[in-house]
C-alpha cells in the first residue's frame, strides 16, 4: 500500500482566530469525545442514556482513568482544526498513556476505529460494544496501547513520550509529532532527559516536535511538582532546555478554545518558518529555537466537583474513577448521570446512534486523521533496505584460528554501506560508544547529528548528520523504536551491561510487537536490532559494574514469535546475522558479540550455513568422528567462551586423545528450545544429531547459567546440561582472569569434562591435577605480571585443525 505522506509545501498557516462556526463544530466534538471518554469507563448498557440511568447499565468493575482525558481529547480537538487549515501531517503521542479512553474516542469520532474494527460501527449498537469492551475481559486495555488506531506510544511505562515523538520525525521532514507529556510523566528521568531532542534535530532534514506539557496538577494521590512550582521557574527550566515556551491555561468557555487555538498556531507558525529558512539556505547556523506549549487545566476538567461533600474537580481525586460507588449508591448514580447529559447527548448523535454533522465536521479527511496516519502504522510505508551482499566484508580464515580480528568493525563497514545506499530509512543510534565499539567506519559517510555549537575541535560533527550519539540509553532506545515504528529501520548499538538500563523499553516494544502481531490492520514494522558489545568478559578496565549480561535473560522471556538472541562466535558470523536481523520484521533481535580483538573460525561460507542451521557441529575442534555417540559435549555459545570451549576441547585432545569429545556451537540462542516453544528450536532429530539423547553436555554460556537451562527444558534428560556461565565474580582485571573467576575458564571446561564423561581413559586424574595446578599458577601470575599467562594470552590452534 502506498501513501502520500508529504505536506504541501506552501500550505496556509492555520488562522489564529475561530470563527463562529469552527468553534461550534469544535466544542460539539470535544464535548462527544468526552462524553464517550466517561461511557467506556462506566457503561456496559444504555449508551446514548435513551432511558433513565440504572445500575444495570453500569459496569461491574469500574476502571480507567478519567483526570487526564478531558485535556488530551481538547489538544486532539485543535490539532485537527490546525490539520484541516494546514494539510499537516500529524501523529498524535499521549505520554499520559493510561488516558485512554480519550484516544479511542477520538479514533471513534474519526471514523477510523469503525473502518479497523468493523463491529464497532457508528450507531448505538457499535456505540455498547465500545463502551463494554473497554478494560474489559475480551476488550481492550485501559491505555494507549497497539489496539489504538493512530498510536505509535504506549504510555502505561511513563517516561517516554517525546523520545518516541523525536525518533518518529527524524528523516521524515513533513511530519509534525505532537507529544503531550503529563506533568506526573514529567518527574520521570527518561522525560527530564529527552527535553534535550531539539539539540539533534536538523530542521532541514527532519520533522518537528511539539510538546505540550500537561499541567494538570495531580498524579494519582498527591500534587506535581512542576505543577506546584512557580510558573516563572518552569518557563525558565523550559527554556534552559532551548525551547520558545507559550503558554495557555484556564477552564472558561469558550475563552480556552480562542486561547488555545491562537497559541497552536503560533507554534505551527514558528515551526514552518523554522524549517522554510532552514531548507531555503537561510539557516544561521544556531540551534533553532523550537516551540513547546504549557497548558494549564484543573484535572477531571468538566467532570464531577464536590462528590460525598469532598472536592474532586482539580485535584488527585478525579485521577481514575471519580465516582466509584456508582452502582450501589443511588447518590453516585445521578451525578454520573447528570454529568454525562451536560454534554447533550442528544446534540451530539443522531437517532442511529452515529455522531452527527457538526461532530464529523471537526475531522480532517481520509489518512490526514490522526488515527488513520500511515505513519502510525509505519509498516504501511516500510521499503526494504538496499544491502549489499554481507560477503563483501568477510574475512579471510584459512583454517580456525588463523587470524584474530575486531569483529564488530567489520560490521562497522557493512553499516557505512547501509549508510550510504539509505540515505533517509536508516540510523544508528549509540551512547557515545560509536567508535568505541569499532562501528566508526560510519562516519565515513555520515557525521553525528548534532544542533547545538559546533567548535573547530570537533570531529564528526555536525546538523547534517545521521549518526545519532547521546550519553542515554533511554533516548537512543525510543528515538530507534519511534524511527523503526514509523517504517524506517536502525540498530541500537551500546555497551552490554547499560543495555538492562534501558531494558524496560526493550521490554515495552517487545509486548507492542506482540499484540500488534495480532492486528490484522497493523503492518509489519521493521525490527528493533540490539547489538551488544563492551560485553561482561573483556571489560577489562572498567570493572564489576560494566558486567553484566542480563538483558539477555530479559529477552528469552518475552513471545516466541517476537523474540531472537543471537551469540555469534566471529566476524563471518556476525555479518550474516546481521544482514538476516536487518531484513527482519516485528522482532527484537539481540546481538551479543564482543569488540575486541577476536580469534576467527569460519570461512563466509560456513558462517553462513552456521547461522542459517542455528547451531552446529565443529568437527575439527573435537575427536568425535560420528561413527558413535562421544563420551561427552561441549557445548558454547558466545565468542570469550567458545574460545574457552574450543581451547578445553585442544587440551583434552592433545593430553587425553582417547577421549571422544564433541563441540557445539550455538550461534542462534533459541535452537534450543522444542519447536513447540520457539518457531527456531530445532527438532528432535536435530538436536539428538547435536547433542545425543543421554550424553553429558558441559555448556559454556556468555550469560546467565540458569538462562540455558530454562531454554533446554523438555528436551531429552535436561539434567545432562551442565552450565558454566557468568555468576557476578568480576573486577577490573585480565580477560582470562574473568573466565577463572566465573568458573568457565578452559580447566574449568576440562574438570567438568572429565566427571560428566561416560567414561574415563587412563591419564584423567593427571590431567584434572594438572589443570587444578595450572588455575593456582594463573592466579599467581596475573598479579605479579599484570596480565594473562603467555600460553593463554597468546593461545591459537596447533595445525592439526582443519576446516571440515
Amino acid at each position: 500500500m502506498t501513501a502520500d505522506v508529504s505536506t504541501p509545501v506552501h500550505a496556509p498557516d492555520a488562522p489564529a482566530d475561530l470563527t463562529g462556526d469552527e468553534l461550534a463544530a469544535l466544542d460539539a466534538w470535544w464535548r462527544a469525545c468526552n462524553y464517550l471518554t466517561v461511557g467506556q469507563i462506566y457503561l456496559q448498557a444504555n449508551p446514548l442514556l435513551r432511558e433513565p440511568l440504572r445500575p444495570e447499565h453500569v459496569k461491574p468493575r469500574l476502571l480507567g482513568h478519567w483526570g487526564t482525558s478531558p485535556g488530551l481529547s481538547f489538544v486532539y480537538a485543535h490539532l485537527s482544526r490546525l490539520i484541516r487549515h494546514t494539510g499537516q501531517r500529524a501523529v498524535y503521542l499521549a505520554g499520559p498513556g493510561h488516558g485512554g479512553p480519550a484516544l479511542v474516542a477520538a479514533g471513534y469520532l474519526e471514523g477510523t476505529y469503525s473502518e479497523v474494527y468493523p463491529d464497532v460501527a457508528q450507531d448505538a449498537a457499535g456505540l455498547t460494544r465500545l463502551f463494554r469492551q473497554f478494560s474489559s475481559p475480551g476488550g481492550i486495555p485501559s491505555h494507549v496501547s497497539v489496539t489504538t488506531p493512530g498510536s505509535i506510544h504506549e504510555g502505561g511505562e511513563l517516561g517516554y513520550v517525546l523520545v518516541h515523538a523525536f525518533g518518529a520525525v527524524m528523516d521524515n521532514p513533513d511530519l509534525l509529532a505532537l507529544a503531550v507529556v503529563g506533568d506526573g510523566e514529567a518527574e520521570t528521568g527518561p522525560l527530564e532527559g529527552s527535553w534535550k531532542g531539539i539539540s539533534f534535530l536538523d530542521p532541514a532534514r527532519d520533522g518537528a516536535v511539539l510538546p505540550v506539557l500537561h499541567l494538570n496538577g495531580a498524579k494519582i494521590s498527591g500534587p506535581t511538582v512542576l505543577a506546584r512550582k512557580d510558573p516563572a521557574e518552569v518557563r525558565s527550566l523550559l527554556e534552559g532546555h532551548g525551547y520558545e515556551v507559550l503558554e495557555v491555561g484556564g477552564d472558561d468557555l469558550p475563552g480556552m478554545h480562542h486561547r488555545f487555538a491562537r497559541v497552536l498556531a503560533r507554534a505551527h507558525a514558528s515551526i514552518r518558518g523554522i524549517q522554510q529558512r532552514a531548507r531555503a539556505g537561510e539557516d544561521t547556523g544556531a540551534r533553532p529555537r523550537w516551540p513547546l506549549i504549557v497548558l494549564r487545566t484543573p484535572k477531571g476538567w468538566t467532570g464531577p466537583d464536590v462528590v460525598d461533600g469532598v472536592q474532586v474537580s482539580g485535584t488527585f481525586r478525579a485521577h481514575q474513577v471519580p465516582l466509584s460507588g456508582v452502582k450501589g449508591d443511588p447518590e453516585h448514580l445521578r451525578l454520573l448521570e447528570g454529568w454525562m447529559r451536560s454534554y447533550a447527548p442528544q446534540e451530539l448523535f443522531d437517532g442511529a446512534g452515529a455522531p452527527v454533522e457538526l461532530v464529523r465536521r471537526a475531522n480532517p479527511a481520509g489518512e490526514l486523521r490522526m488515527s488513520a496516519s500511515p505513519h502510525a502504522n509505519g509498516g504501511l510505508l516500510t521499503e526494504p533496505l538496499r544491502l549489499r551482499d554481507f560477503r563483501e566484508y568477510a574475512v579471510d580464515v584459512p583454517r580456525p584460528a588463523a587470524v584474530r580480528v575486531e569483529s564488530t568493525r567489520r560490521l562497522g563497514e557493512l553499516l557505512r554501506d547501509v549508510y550510504r545506499d539509505n540515505p533517509r530509512t536508516f540510523r544508528l543510534f549509540s551512547p557515545d560508544e560509536t567508535n568505541s565499539n569499532r562501528l566508526g567506519a560510519v562516519f565515513e559517510v555520515s557525521d553525528r547529528a548534532f544542533a547545538e555549537r559546533v567548535e573547530p575541535g570537533d570531529v564528526s560533527l555536525g546538523r547534517g548528520g545521521r549518526v545519532v550519539e547521546v550519553l542515554s540509553e533511554h533516548n537512543c532506545h525510543g528515538w530507534l523504536e519511534g524511527y523503526t515504528l514509523t517504517g524506517r529501520h536502525g540498530l541500537f548499538a551500546t555497551y552490554e551491561a547499560f543495555a538492562m538500563v534501558s531494558a524496560s523499553q526493550t521490554v515495552q516494544h517487545a509486548k507492542w510487537l506482540e499484540e500488534g502481531g495480532k492486528l490484522p490492520w497493523r503492518a509489519p514494522v521493521p525490527s528493533l536490532n540490539i547489538l551488544l558489545t563492551s560485553t561482561a568478559w573483556r571489560n577489562d578496565h572498567n570493572g564489576f559494574s560494566h558486567q553484566g549480561p542480563g538483558l539477555i535473560q530479559v529477552a528469552i522471556t518475552q513471545r516466541p514469535e517476537v523474540s531472537r538472541v543471537y551469540l555469534p562466535p566471529d566476524a563471518n558470523c556476525l555479518l550474516s546475522v546481521a544482514d538476516h536481523c536487518l531484513r527482519s520484521r516485528n522482532q527484537v533481535n539481540l546481538v551479543v558479540i564482543d569488540k575486541q580483538p577476536q580469534l576467527q573460525w569460519l570461512t563466509i561460507d560456513q558462517a553462513v550455513e552456521h547461522c542459517t542451521r542455528g547451531a552446529g557441529i565443529w568437527g575439527w575442534a573435537g575427536t568425535d568422528d560420528g561413527s558413535a555417540d562421544p563420551d561427552v559435549v561441549l557445548a558454547c555459545a558466545g565468542d570469550v567462551v567458545t574460545m574457552e570451549t574450543v581451547a578445553a576441547a585442544s587440551i583434552l585432545r592433545e593430553r587425553l586423545p582417547a577421549l571422544r569429545t564433541r563441540v557445539v556451537n550455538v550461534v542462534d540462542l533459541m535452537a534450543l528450545p522444542r519447536p513447540k516453544d520457539h518457531p527456531h528450536g530445532v527438532d528432535e532429530t536435530r538436536f539428538r544429531e547435536l547433542f545425543t539423547d543421554a550424553v553429558d553436555v558441559v555448556f559454556a554460556f556468555h550469560g546467565f547459567p540458569g538462562a540455558i537451562h530454562q531454554l533446554v527444558h523438555g528436551r531429552p534428560d535436561a539434567d545432562r546440561f551442565h552450565v558454566r556461565g557468568f555468576i557476578e565474580e568480576g573486577t577490573t582485571t585480565t580477560p582470562f582472569d574473568m573466565t577463572v573467576r566465573n568458573r568457565a575458564s578452559r580447566y574449568h571446561l576440562v574438570i567438568d569434562a572429565l566427571n560428566n564423561a561416560r567414561r574415563l581413559p587412563p591419564g584423567a586424574s593427571d590431567l584434572e591435577e594438572w589443570c587444578e595446578a595450572q588455575l593456582v599458577r594463573h592466579e599467581r601470575y596475573v598479579v605479579e605480571h599484570l596480565q594473562d599467562m603467555p600460553e593463554v594470552r597468546d593461545w591459537s590452534l596447533g595445525d592439526w585443525a582443519q576446516t571440515s
